[in-house]
């Protein structure tokens, strides 16, 4: 691969990592009312990991020339953000963030698994970005084929944001578990953010469409 090429990819991956978004606001929330966030960051990864696998067999262009299909996948990622965020309003209110809580709600980390590989996994947002920004950084001059060097891509992209959300959950809960009034607040922030993101994704769509029919 080129190695210049590779190293702006990490920069610009990083970068976009470390923008709070819903998939900070997942975390946080895994962080604080987990006994262990380690199955919700490992399924956020997940989803990048199948986003990787539909980009490097060339599925991820399929997907997005068929005529639509972006904007189902906008509509039902927007539908499960807003589900997910109000889940999260709906329990903030009466949230105790113990330790005996935490380990009340050890039978839900295959659920929390899921739920963040959900949260991931379909954003038309990750497609978008292993679909337009990945390939930019792919050289066609480069020993390696070209789907071998989007996986490699991909991946290291999966291993940047599982480090860096592992940093997120990880310092929620070393700096809010004993504050239940500060933990409170940002998971109210946490299921804001997936309300805000939702009902952003779902003008995407209905604001173009109520523009053609008027």
């Amino acid at each position: 691969m080129n190695p210049q090429l590779f190293l702006a990819f990490t920069l610009v991956s990083i970068t976009l990592a470390c923008t709070p978004g819903v998939d900070w606001a997942y975390s946080i929330a895994a962080g604080l009312r987990q006994r262990s966030f380690v199955p919700a960051v490992a399924g956020l990864c997940s989803g990048y990991v199948v986003h990787t696998v539909l980009m490097a067999l060339g599925l991820a262009a399929l997907l997005a020339g068929v005529p639509g299909l972006l904007a189902w996948l906008t509509v039902a990622g927007a539908a499960y953000l807003l589900w997910l965020g109000f889940s999260t309003l709906r329990s903030w209110r009466g949230a105790r963030f113990s330790a005996e809580d935490a380990v009340g709600q050890s039978h839900n980390q295959f659920r929390s698994f899921l739920l963040g590989m959900g949260t991931s996994g379909i954003n038309p947002k990750g497609l978008l970005f292993f679909l337009a920004l990945v390939p930019q950084f792919v050289s066609p001059e480069a020993s390696l084929p070209v789907p071998v060097q989007s996986g490699v891509l991909g991946l290291t992209f999966v291993l940047l944001v599982a480090m860096i959300y592992t940093g997120v959950a990880l310092a929620s809960r070393k700096l809010l578990h004993s504050r239940p009034a500060a933990a409170r607040v940002v998971t109210l922030a946490s299921g804001v953010v997936m309300v805000g993101l939702g009902v952003a994704l779902l003008a995407e769509q209905i604001i173009p469409l109520m523009s053609r029919t008027a």
